[in-house]
C-alpha cells in the first residue's frame, strides 16, 4: 500500500472512529466525586508501557469485525506523541470537554494557533511527529489508573483496535487531573508507526 493510500485509509477510518467514539464516550468515562484523591499524576512512562504492552502481547477479539488479532509487537515511547497527548489531555481537563476534537479555546494550543478546533492529526504533527505512515488516538476520562483506562479502552471496539494495531510501533500517553472538570482525570493515548 502506498504512503498516500495508507494515510487516506487512516483518515477514512479516523472519521468513522470519531463517530463511533462519540456514541460510546460514556463507556470510557466515569465522573469522579469532587475532591477525589488520585495517584495518577505520579505514573511513569515505564508503568504505562508495561500495561499497554502486556495487553498487546496476547490474542484478543476487539469485536470490530476483524476477529482474533495479535499478539502485537511491543510499543516504544515517543516524546513527540506524548507532547501531543499531553496537549489534548490538558485541553480536555481545562475546557471541561470530552471529544477527539480540541475545544477551540486557548487551552487547545494547536487549534488556537490555527484559529479553529484542532483534530488529533493536527496536534500530532504540530508536536513534531511528521514522518509517519499511520497514527491514531484514544481518550478516556475518569479512570484513576492506567489499568482502569486500558480496561475501558479494551472494552470499546474502536479503542481496542487502536491498542492492538500491529502497524503502530510507538505511543505517548498523558494524563491530566482537574478535580473541577466533569471527569476529573483525562487520558490521551496517541499512536504512530513508520
Amino acid at each position: 500500500m502506498t504512503h498516500f493510500a495508507k494515510l487516506t485509509l487512516i483518515s477514512s477510518l479516523a472519521s468513522i472512529f470519531f463517530v463511533g467514539c462519540g456514541e460510546t464516550a460514556s463507556t470510557v468515562s466515569t465522573p469522579l466525586p469532587k475532591g477525589s484523591m488520585t495517584k495518577v499524576e505520579n505514573i511513569t512512562k515505564v508503568e504505562i508501557l508495561k500495561v499497554i504492552n502486556n495487553a498487546r502481547s496476547v490474542e484478543r477479539d476487539c469485536h470490530d469485525g476483524r476477529g482474533i488479532v495479535g499478539p502485537s509487537a511491543p510499543l516504544t515511547w515517543n516524546n513527540r506523541l506524548y507532547a501531543s497527548a499531553y496537549e489534548h489531555s490538558n485541553d480536555l481537563a481545562q475546557s471541561n470537554t470530552f471529544e477527539h476534537d480540541g475545544s477551540g479555546t486557548s487551552s487547545d494550543i494547536t487549534g488556537s494557533n490555527n484559529e479553529n478546533a484542532s483534530h488529533f492529526n493536527e496536534r500530532i504533527q504540530a508536536n513534531g511527529y511528521v514522518d509517519y505512515e499511520i497514527i491514531g488516538e484514544n481518550i478516556a476520562g475518569g479512570q484513576d489508573s492506567i489499568e482502569k483506562a486500558l480496561t475501558a479502552w479494551l472494552a470499546s471496539p474502536a479503542h481496542c483496535t487502536n491498542i492492538m494495531e500491529s502497524e503502530f510501533t510507538e505511543v505517548g500517553v498523558a494524563v491530566v487531573v482537574n478535580p473541577d472538570a466533569k471527569y476529573g482525570i483525562y487520558w490521551t493515548q496517541n499512536f504512530g508507526g513508520n
